[in-house]
């Protein structure tokens, strides 16, 4: 098989046939399509068992417990054969020619990774977003001379292939939210190579009747996350590259983290985790000219950003909690 597309599952019995049709329908022909129903208690488990029969050379079910989204990916990289390793996201869906494009360029390149571009949509799969991931560079890219992609790209897993090698001791950590943060740069500090298009092939969906998430101390995963990545870029050959790891601890650690910090409502927790955020940012010598100042994709980053986000962050970094405490 040339790509294991892992698909982890989990009470999506209303998006589930839109996904699973977008990958059995695949250019690409030889892939497998690793199906883990993760404890779903919907009729998911009927709709996987229909593709199932339909599809039976591509399609590998697999049931076990409830673990969460990193347990359920870790399940599927543990059997997957592919040469190379995707992950796509049960209420998603993507391209029927995602899979062949980007297996192509990452042979034509020699590239361990491979990057799309996504957008959101929503349930009437009407464009909400365009999420550009790496604009402005070749669609080769030699990480030793454009590292600066280290601090720019996002870090989802979802709109990558991976050579399955660069997994090899390697696992998302379960129970971590924000995990792709924590494990997606330590897997690309592995690579040499990668490559990009600027095909939009991922469909991330925006549900329409969902709930946002309470936001709590879960968030504090995030700067876990960028501590992690920290070791593993002191161990990495590109260890000497310290301004794109500053940079890094800008975006993730600071901007990520203080855009998850706005909808902490409890004022507790908001306390203690605003206090995290300055410990994390003295210990780290970052100074607020070097947060405002940071630029991603060549464009300073805060001044890209909507008004209503670049007065929050204004105000928090000169110190006007209160202040927006109550805007929020």
């Amino acid at each position: 098989m040339k790509i294991s597309v892992i698909v982890p599952i989990y009470n999506v019995e209303n998006y589930l046939e839109k996904c699973l049709n977008s990958l059995v329908n695949q250019t690409l022909q030889e892939i497998e399509i690793l199906v883990i129903n993760d404890g779903s208690t919907d009729d998911s488990q009927k709709i996987i068992e229909d593709f199932q029969n339909k599809f039976p050379q591509k399609i590998k079910t697999f049931a076990k417990e409830n673990g969460g989204l990193s347990d359920a990916r870790n399940y599927g990289i543990d059997r997957a054969t592919g040469e190379f390793l995707a992950f796509v996201d049960s209420d998603d869906y993507v391209s029927v020619t995602m899979m062949e494009e980007m297996y192509g360029l990452a042979k034509k390149n020699e590239a361990e990774i491979v990057i799309c571009n996504l957008q959101k949509v929503d349930e009437n799969g009407i464009v909400t977003q365009k999420l550009t991931q790496i604009p402005n560079l070749p669609e080769k890219v030699d990480l030793e001379k454009h590292f600066s992609v280290f601090s720019d790209i996002s870090y989802f897993a979802c709109n990558k292939v991976f050579k399955r090698e660069l997994f090899e001791g390697k696992r998302f950590q379960k129970g971590m939210h924000f995990e792709d943060i924590e494990l997606i740069p330590q897997i690309l500090l592995q690579c040499k190579t990668l490559a990009k298009t600027d095909a939009f092939h991922y469909q991330y969906l925006e549900r329409s009747n969902s709930i946002s998430k309470s936001h709590t101390e879960r968030g504090l995963d995030i700067i876990k996350a960028v501590k992690n990545v920290e070791i593993a870029f002191e161990n990495s050959k590109y260890s000497h590259k310290k301004t794109e790891l500053k940079n890094f601890q800008i975006l993730e650690g600071v901007y990520t983290f203080l855009a998850y910090l706005a909808f902490v409502k409890e004022d507790e927790v908001y306390q203690k985790m605003s206090s995290e955020l300055k410990k994390f940012i003295k210990e780290r010598k970052i100074s607020t000219f070097e947060i405002l100042k940071y630029q991603r994709f060549g464009k300073n980053y805060l001044l890209s950003l909507p008004l209503k986000k670049q007065v929050y962050y204004f105000l928090y970094f000169f110190g006007f909690e209160k202040l927006i405490r109550k805007m929020i």
